[in-house]
């Protein structure tokens, strides 16, 4: 089919590179704002500008939250036809609990598993989640959506569609296509070395934007490579899920064979028991810890089989002093505080497991190496967005002689996945500044506005392409950019009015997440300007060379 091995690459590089390119560009770019979710979510959620605070108090602060609450109206939703009869108003039987934080945390996630009556699946569970105020045990609004780690984070992995995972299952293709593209690319380009440092910013666009392709490709290399590896490490239940599916019955089995051996409890008794001290029990764990000369940073509890004889309480130390997310659990008998278990050492598998999964979500304490996934993240966008561009820029003129509409069609849906998710963006900050606290189901109003101004960007890339039919650049690119630096300067006026936390207050108190975001979000408008002046000035000499009696006469010739 091709002439050479190095041919077929390139045609591999090219094609997928294009058609996985659109997903693979919003995967980079929530990706690299995921990185600060929760710093984003504070700026989305002023009741949470306060400094992180530890685990609190299970006794006197979770275990009231705890037992006040109950899954929202959207879970229960979620289980029409998955139960022979009525859904009861009120899930009385508690399967579980779990409180996580972090050091980056000033609210405590916490969450409540409830066993489904007359569910046709058994093991059917119907979750309610909330953020708390560790300070008072306050749920923080529900109709408030934390934008960072409720939106944009999962945004990252799964395009935020949930029906049979089918987001999880398009990012895990594109990143198994990703690996694919980075090894064909290196293959293709033989003097790969020697592009590392070129990049000729005053030749032409097509050449330009290949060597800035080529330069953030090979910069990245490695980072690429690896985060797209250990996405799909850490998605591998879902995308070879044998355990709940073909091997159901023996997995099953493992899991009661692994309770005797651990003395952890598989199944409820059906008998009810008091609780006794959860504080205790995290003292005990705690005092283990600095035994072993480790941190006592408690970053989960959990409970299993509430109210039931056979609960047990797990105390998991935080991952700020390493790779791996949470470890060192113990295990205590909810009823009594008598030590079940305390985990052994992982194995060489697990381990590795552990340190690919917790490289990639980053939850220690590093922030050099955090804005570095940040940089990464972003050099990523570059690559593909300047791929993007070189592929239109080689092919326009011959489409427009042609009178092809590919290259028309690509530039629209490269604006759009491009400059389109920055409008998007900030009109979705935007509007979590405007819109009132007090609104019901807030967070679904900012999606709608997320979705809304992506679907308008869409509309206006291919209402003003025109010129890239005619060989000309689309002028869409440039307005798009100016809307883009016009909703993040709004964003941050916004914020200062409707907060009083402007810039000159969050700076000098030293209050670096809310600052932050707002620096991002000027560095956002003040990048957008400068590619919007390059733009207009391309557009200015572009314009005399491709009227359309320049193509005809061209197509003629």
């Amino acid at each position: 089919m091709f002439q050479s091995f190095r041919l077929s690459m390139a045609w591999l590089h090219t094609w997928f590179g294009l058609v996985l390119g659109f997903v693979l560009m919003v995967v980079f770019f929530f990706g690299a704002l995921s990185v600060f979710d929760r710093e984003i979510d504070r700026w989305a959620t002023p009741q949470s500008r306060f400094q992180p605070q530890p685990m609190p108090s299970f006794d006197r602060v979770l275990k009231p939250a705890f037992e006040r609450m109950q899954p929202d109206k959207a879970a229960v939703a979620l289980l029409e036809g998955r139960v022979d009869g009525p859904i009861p108003e009120r899930f009385d039987t508690v399967r579980r609990w779990g409180a996580y934080t972090t050091h980056r945390d000033p609210v405590v996630a916490v969450f409540a598993g409830y066993a489904v009556p007359k569910a046709k699946d058994p093991d059917e569970t119907v979750f309610a989640i909330h953020a708390l105020d560790p300070r008072d045990g306050a749920v923080l609004p529900d109709g408030q959506l934390r934008i960072g780690s409720q939106f944009f984070y999962p945004l990252h992995y799964s395009l935020n569609l949930k029906w049979k995972d089918l987001g999880t299952w398009i990012v895990g293709f594109a990143a198994l296509m990703m690996l694919a593209a980075l090894v064909s690319g290196v293959v293709m380009h033989r003097k790969i070395f020697r592009e590392f440092f070129t990049f000729r910013r005053d030749k032409s666009t097509q050449r330009s934007a290949l060597d800035l392709h080529n330069l953030t490709g090979v910069v990245a290399l490695p980072f690429h490579f690896f985060f797209a590896f250990t996405g799909l490490v850490i998605f591998a239940g879902i995308y070879f899920p044998v355990a709940h599916t073909q091997l159901r019955d023996l997995h099953e089995l493992s899991e009661r064979i692994e309770a005797r051996e651990t003395g952890l409890p598989h199944e409820r008794a059906g008998v009810g028991a008091p609780m006794g001290s959860v504080d205790a029990m995290v003292a005990e764990a705690q005092r283990r810890w600095a035994a072993k000369g480790m941190a006592g940073d408690v970053g989960y509890v959990g409970v299993e089989h509430v109210g039931d004889a056979n609960a047990f309480v797990s105390v998991y130390r935080a991952g700020t002093d390493r790779v791996a997310l949470t470890g060192e659990g113990i295990h205590f008998k909810a009823s009594t505080g008598e030590l079940l278990r305390e985990d052994p050492p992982r194995t060489a598998v697990d381990s590795v497991n552990e340190f690919l999964t917790g490289l990639h979500l980053q939850h220690f304490r590093h922030w050099l190496l955090r804005w570095l996934y940040v940089l990464g993240g972003l050099l990523g966008c570059v690559c593909i967005a300047t791929g993007f561009i070189f592929f239109v820029e080689k092919r326009k003129k011959q489409h427009a002689k042609a009178g092809s509409q590919g290259s028309r069609i690509v530039d629209a849906l490269a604006v759009t996945t491009v400059t389109g998710m920055l409008i998007a963006t900030t009109a979705m900050l935007l509007a979590n500044r405007l819109l009132p606290d007090a609104l019901p189901d807030k967070g679904d109003w900012e999606k709608t506005v997320f979705w809304s101004a992506w679907a308008l960007a869409l509309l206006h890339a291919f209402a003003r392409n025109g010129a890239v039919a005619l060989g000309r650049p689309s002028p869409a690119w440039r307005e798009q950019c100016l809307i883009a630096a016009a909703g993040a300067v709004a964003a941050v006026v916004a914020n200062a009015i409707t907060t009083g936390d402007h810039l000159g207050r969050t700076v000098s108190a030293g209050y670096w997440p809310v600052a932050g975001v707002d620096l991002s979000l000027l560095a956002l408008a003040a990048v957008a300007l400068l590619a919007a002046r390059r733009l207009g000035r391309l557009g200015q000499q572009a314009a005399p060379q491709s009227t359309p009696a320049a193509i005809a006469g061209a197509s003629n010739g």
